[in-house]
């Protein structure tokens, strides 16, 4: 299987690797970022000697959320997020850098998630106007409440722990401890599982998950594009990129 240009592709023992690969925007959700995070997660989904699937990256950002030169369509950005949970074999992202605002979706999607100690995170979608509207769906039913609450209203970064803390995150790395050799027992024990128990048990597993996505879809896809077609939104994105706090910081 070639590799593309924004997703590099690996396989090894029955574990495929997709790896964010657009260091120029921060590995940011582009529209051709999603298309072709799309596709190579269809080809993994139907091919019998994959067992599992890691999702990683280049660079020191696992993923910047949006890309706000190149939106994806927000249904797009649904279908993601829902082919991830849906997927037949388990997703597990392997982070080991910064992840903001639709970063987060991608690893909320995930079934486990493994970051280094020096991984952070933070929902920075209030601090240029919009909400983290479509990626609840995978959140919401994942996360502590309370500490989502913090976290989606004050745009805050946090680190691993707490990240693990919440849910957020399965297992976070010590200091000094690689996030593959976290990964490694976790990588073991799929390798050693079936591929229909996997199928069935991540079916359990994702009931709440894919209940969101069914009831709430429709109305966090409405409200993504409502903000981001705001006039506070236009403020906020045209701050961020220009480096400068946006008119509403007091």
């Amino acid at each position: 299987m070639p590799a593309g240009n924004l997703i590099q592709y690996a396989h090894d023992r029955g574990i495929t690797t997709l790896t964010l690969d657009s260091p120029a925007n921060r590995n940011a959700l582009s529209r051709a970022l999603v298309g072709e995070l799309t596709e190579r997660l269809r080809r993994a989904d139907k091919d019998s000697e994959v067992r599992a699937v890691v999702l990683g990256h280049t660079g020191t950002t696992f993923c910047a959320g949006a890309d706000l030169r190149d939106p994806p369509d927000p249904d797009a950005l649904v279908g993601l997020l829902r082919q991830i949970v849906e997927l037949g074999k388990p997703v597990v992202a392997r982070v080991d850098g910064h992840v903001r605002a639709g970063g987060l979706g991608l690893v909320g999607a995930c079934d486990i998630a493994a970051a280094s100690a020096t991984s952070s995170f933070a929902f920075t979608e209030v601090r240029i106007g919009v909400a983290p509207a479509v990626i609840s769906m995978p959140l919401l039913p994942r996360v502590d409440p309370r500490a989502v609450a913090r976290y989606y209203l004050t745009g805050e970064r946090f680190d691993a722990a707490e990240a693990a803390r919440t849910g957020l995150v399965t297992v976070a790395g010590p200091q000094g401890r690689a996030v593959d050799d976290v990964l490694a027992p976790v990588l073991d024990g799929l390798r050693r599982s079936s591929p229909q128990a996997l199928a069935e048990t991540k079916k359990l597993l994702t009931v709440k998950v894919l209940q969101a996505f069914d009831r709430d879809a429709p109305a966090l896809t409405a409200l993504s594009e409502r903000l981001f077609g705001s006039s506070q939104a236009h403020e906020g994105m045209t701050a961020f990129l220009e480096r400068r706090d946006p008119a509403w910081v007091l």
